[in-house]
């Protein structure tokens, strides 16, 4: 074996065989070679020559630049000049050409010295693959970045929900540092979520191994309101134990708004289509008030033909009062409330409007479950289910035919795939015997703006609008469908926890009375007068004001006291918020009951800052009234 160099024979003769340049390191399982101050190869053990080649020949003298990578060569270079300075040692990292491809080594390099240790004849250099190290460490290091980066806010708490860390999207989006966290103990995961038994539940699920996701509210720094959609999961260690939890949350605040304009607009294609048979309902029952009217003014001296007037009117404008409270429903933006509902009310209600108002070459059969338990739901969104399927069945059906409405009870088995196992629900089916649909409509039916209808006939909204309000409440819906044979809808829906009371109806003006000291304030004479009228024969001591300004003026008077104010809303002058305001500042123990027949989102969020809490909507009857006075009145 020997050793190529360019140095004359006499100092080649004087230079140490190979296996004096390796000595101990020959048999080594590190990888170990030699090189001259050339950068050609002196030495290298068996380890080495498995690694880069077959046998030493083939090793021989070769330049060890070949087998490095390109970018590395001159960090090797450098590294000569540096080893003759003490401490006569390096350690480097680069990456060589293997028989297996391009690997990294670590090399822990040391000065070759003449025997007499005064000069040095080149460099011995000790590696170790770390490839596997370096892939991992890079890895690592683009994970990092990543999640750093990531356009997703993203904390990482231990499994009982203290936050280990936080990325900068999630300190942009929430104002809390990972230090201000630490320091005040700050509960991420507890934001957002309603009350403490909807985190308890969370919480239970996600420390037993389950993932959670849903939408949350929450106010950020500066009091702006914000919706997120918030994914919590769990990291286990190789054991498969939780050993913590990955919180992402994204801000989808712009997606709600867009998805409550397209919902409103919506609901006003759906009122505009119930207009008419509204107009021709309103009609008939003015009809109504007025011909009874007339027929009481006739007979003064007929106690039996005018208590079957009052009754009549009555009747009537009870039935109004259900036509106003549907056209509210639909046209104006409600909050969200979820509680326990009767479907089969709810369907009844909503088909007898339409029986008034689609065409009349259209009948309606129903088929309800009476043993139907209440349904969890949001009352105005599910009325816009069961209209927005009966207007879309109608329209598949421009030559006239049968809308079926029917409900029943799916247990957890039988419902479809992609609902839990674990509970029942509802399904509400309206089936149509219209044109039906091909498969590439019905694919697409749920997308926004997709309508098979002529232009200015229809938005496209309304089945979008019924699969959004279906998914917020945790249901989903099916379609079955076929040309010429018509097309069934089904919405599954969660079945409520708790059963629904009806409370008992009072006999009219049964009302308690007292003797406490009201204040009326309403703008409408008639309704002012009966009020004044009736809480006065009750025993009540009985003021009036025609609208909030002179409401104010009556507060302000110091020789009168009051017990409590009925307010109206909507008044010219000072407004019910505004007449409140005062009352709040010059008499803060003073009751106060707020009338309307419309409080929008925005006015009561004033009230409820105000600290308002009794209401009543119009239009109420006097037992209502009397009742809710009475209670108010004896609350501490």
């Amino acid at each position: 074996m020997s050793v190529v160099s360019s140095d004359s024979c006499a100092n080649a003769a004087a230079r140490p065989s190979p296996a004096d340049l390796l000595g101990a390191w020959a048999d080594s399982a590190a990888l170990v070679y030699c090189r001259d101050w050339q950068g050609r190869m002196l030495a290298a053990n068996h380890s080495f020559i498995r690694k880069f080649g077959s046998t030493w020949t083939e090793l021989d003298g070769r330049p060890v630049s070949t087998f490095l990578h390109q970018d590395d060569i001159a960090a090797l270079q450098s590294t000569d000049a540096e080893l003759q300075q003490r401490p006569l040692r390096l350690e480097r990292e680069h990456r060589w050409l293997t028989q297996l491809g391009w690997r990294w080594i670590s090399w822990e390099e040391t000065l070759l010295t003449t025997g007499d240790g005064k000069s040095g004849i080149g460099v011995r250099a000790v590696g170790h693959d770390i490839t596997r190290q370096r892939v991992a460490e890079d890895q690592y290091f683009k994970l990092s970045r990543a999640v750093e980066q990531s356009p997703v806010a993203i904390a990482i708490t231990d499994a009982e929900g203290n936050v280990q860390y936080v990325n900068a999207k999630f300190t942009e989006a929430t104002g809390h540092t990972l230090e201000e966290i630490l320091d005040n103990n700050v509960q991420v995961l507890r934001e957002g979520h309603p009350d403490e038994a909807s985190y308890q539940k969370f919480l239970s699920t996600v420390q037993t191994g389950g993932n959670w996701n849903g939408d949350l509210a929450r106010d950020r720094p500066g009091g702006k309101r914000i919706w997120e959609s918030v994914t919590v999961s769990c990291l286990r260690n190789p054991a498969g134990e939780v050993t913590n939890l990955l919180c992402m949350r994204e801000d989808i605040t712009s997606r709600r708004v867009l998805e409550d304009q397209l919902r409103q607009a919506q609901k006003m294609e759906s009122l505009g289509t119930l207009a008419g048979g509204i107009a021709h309902d309103f009609n008939n029952i003015i009809a109504v008030i007025n011909g009874y009217a007339e027929f009481a003014q006739l007979n003064t001296g007929d106690a039996i033909a005018i208590q079957k007037s009052v009754r009549e009117i009555k009747r009537a404008a009870q039935r109004a009062t259900g036509l106003v409270r549907q056209i509210l429903t639909f046209s104006r933006k409600a909050e969200i409330k979820f509680t326990a509902l009767d479907l089969n009310q709810q369907t009844k209600d909503i088909v007898a409007l339409l029986a008034e108002t689609f065409p009349r070459n259209i009948s309606f059969n129903l088929g309800l479950d009476p043993h139907l338990p209440p349904l969890l739901a949001d009352q105005n969104q599910l009325q816009q289910i069961i209209l927005n399927l009966c207007v879309n069945a109608r329209d598949a059906m421009p030559l006239g035919g049968t809308i079926t409405v029917s409900t029943r009870i799916v247990d957890g088995q039988s419902a479809p795939a992609e609902l839990p196992v674990g509970r029942a629900y509802a399904c509400l089916s309206v089936a149509d015997t219209g044109t039906g649909m091909s498969p590439e409509v019905r694919a697409r039916i749920f997308e926004p703006f997709f309508t098979t209808k002529p232009v200015n006939k229809g938005t496209g909204l309304g089945l979008s609008v019924v699969y959004g309000i279906v998914t917020s409440h945790s249901g989903t819906i099916e379609v079955e469908s076929a040309l010429e044979v018509g097309s069934t809808f089904q919405v599954f829906l969660p079945l409520a926890d708790t059963a629904i009371v009806t409370p008992a109806t009072p006999k009219a003006a049964d009302f308690p009375g007292g003797t406490e000291t009201l204040l009326i304030v309403e703008d409408e004479p008639p309704l002012r007068f009966l009020l004044e009228a009736a809480l006065s024969r009750k025993g009540y001591v009985v003021a009036s004001a025609s609208d909030g300004l002179e409401a104010i003026e009556r507060l302000s008077d110091q020789g009168r006291t009051y017990d409590a104010v009925l307010l109206d809303l909507n008044m010219p002058g000072a407004n019910g918020v505004e007449v409140l305001r005062v009352i709040r500042a010059t008499h803060p123990a003073l009751k106060v009951m707020i009338l309307t027949g419309h409080l929008t989102s925005e006015a009561r969020a004033d009230f409820v800052s105000l600290g308002q809490k009794e209401f009543l909507k119009k239009p109420y009857t006097l037992d209502e009234l009397g009742r809710h006075i009475r209670d108010m009145l004896d609350k501490p």
